[in-house]
């Protein structure tokens, strides 16, 4: 499975941003997908993720309300729309599929077995 993301770039701060990863290889349908970020210094934390179906989506409490992660399982393709963007989400994106997805895992960058290049967001005025 190979995974790449696009969409990064600079952004002023309460603006948005729309992320993409499409995906080649691999049954995509049945992953459980992710999005993961990494500031300068700092661990790779989870943002998002989202079920097989679409259904079920879970989010870091830091973007709750503000990011929305979609999928589209015919076109093999992951979204994640961010708004009203702060400082703090300045990052380098990864999006990242877990073929084997196991309950209560979705958060741990060690569930995920394939993982994009990474597109790097700036939030700067």
């Amino acid at each position: 499975v190979q995974l790449q993301a696009s969409g990064g770039g600079l952004v002023q701060p309460g603006g948005s941003l729309r992320l993409s990863c499409s995906a080649s290889g691999g049954a995509f349908e049945s992953y459980v997908m992710a999005w993961f970020r990494q500031a300068p210094g700092k661990e790779r934390e989870f943002v998002a993720g989202i079920g097989w179906s679409g259904l079920t989506t879970y989010y870091a409490d830091s973007v709750k309300g503000r990011f929305t992660i979609s999928r589209d399982n015919a076109k093999m393709t992951m979204d994640l729309q961010m708004s009203s963007l702060e400082l703090e989400d300045a990052a380098v994106y990864y999006c990242a599929a877990d073929p084997n997805p196991r309950s209560g895992t979705y958060h741990q960058t060690c569930a995920y077995d394939y993982w994009g290049q990474g597109t790097l967001v700036t939030v700067s005025s």
